[in-house]
């Protein structure tokens, strides 16, 4: 199918595009690699009279690293993101999410501004910035805003941009070279949305017991989210694998997704806490290594 007619827009930098969003507001759409954009355009599943290619907007592609964040442009490819050693060394978790989406054609098109916006419950880069709590900054012709990332995805598909606005860059925290982090993803077929989705990190004190541990699951609700209220009554124990099974459990106890024609809700819980507890597994094994 082909998508319904429509004005293309190429502006050349970022208030250019953000006057266009404030002319054309809920009538227009942000092209950047269209990875989902395109395929619901020509299923004519979403329709937009205009289309606002943001491509060339090369001053929202820069990454920069900071002993405490990694602030990465918008437009920054997922490619990009799986494959520069800064941020393998400054955020393991988040080149190890970017490297499992899709498919390699996907990931040399696809944009973390994208993907944040598009809201995808399932999807790799909500998770880890839910996981991390990232600072997402918002543009608009009246002036920017930063929104926490568990204040940014509202439901599936939605978040808290509005008509006229564009997620110009992202903050994320660096991870401290002691703390161990795991990511779990189940799907049907390599390259699918997950089912179920578990990331976690994980530091130790200096006994050996868990000082700090933080977690985020995807598939389960209409946004990826934290489980930090659960895992924090488990700070204090041996993170071996008894324990890394009763977080498992509680965590499953305590999500409620909803049944739909493929997968049953029981299945998603099950799925949640057996990922959840390899996560923690692996988190655990990479804080031992590294810790001092």
């Amino acid at each position: 199918m082909k998508p319904a007619p429509f004005d293309y827009h190429r502006p050349q930098t970022v208030p250019d595009a953000l006057v266009l969003l404030n002319r054309f507001g809920d009538e227009a759409k942000l092209l950047a690699g269209g990875q989902s954009l395109v395929p619901m355009l020509n299923l004519r599943v979403a329709r937009s009279p205009h289309l606002i290619d943001i491509n060339d907007l090369s001053e929202i592609e820069a990454i920069g690293i900071s002993p405490d964040t990694i602030e990465i442009g918008s437009l920054a490819r997922h490619h990009r993101l799986a494959t520069d050693p800064r941020i393998a060394e400054a955020c393991p978790i988040l080149s190890a999410a970017a490297a499992t989406i899709g498919h390699y054609a996907i990931r040399q098109r696809g944009t973390l501004g994208g993907s944040l916006s598009h809201a995808d419950p399932a999807a790799q880069l909500p998770l880890i910035a839910t996981l991390l709590n990232a600072s997402i900054r918002i543009g608009n012709h009246a002036g920017d805003r930063d929104v926490a990332a568990r204040d940014f995805f509202v439901s599936s598909l939605i978040t808290a941009l509005d008509p006229s606005d564009m997620v110009t860059a992202v903050r994320f925290p660096t991870l401290a070279p002691s703390c161990g982090w795991g990511l779990e993803i189940f799907s049907q077929r390599h390259g699918d949305f997950a089912i179920v989705s578990a990331a976690a990190t994980l530091q130790l004190a200096a006994d050996g017991t868990v000082a700090r541990v933080a977690l985020a699951l995807g598939g389960v609700a209409t946004t990826p989210i934290s489980m930090d209220a659960i895992t924090a009554g488990f700070a204090g124990h041996l993170p071996e694998a008894a324990w890394c099974a009763d977080v498992g459990a509680a965590v499953g106890a305590s999500i409620t997704p909803e049944d739909d024609s493929r997968i049953p809700a029981t299945y998603r819980k099950e799925l949640a806490g057996t990922l959840t507890a390899r996560a923690l597994m692996t988190a655990a094994q990479r804080a031992r290594r590294t810790s001092p």
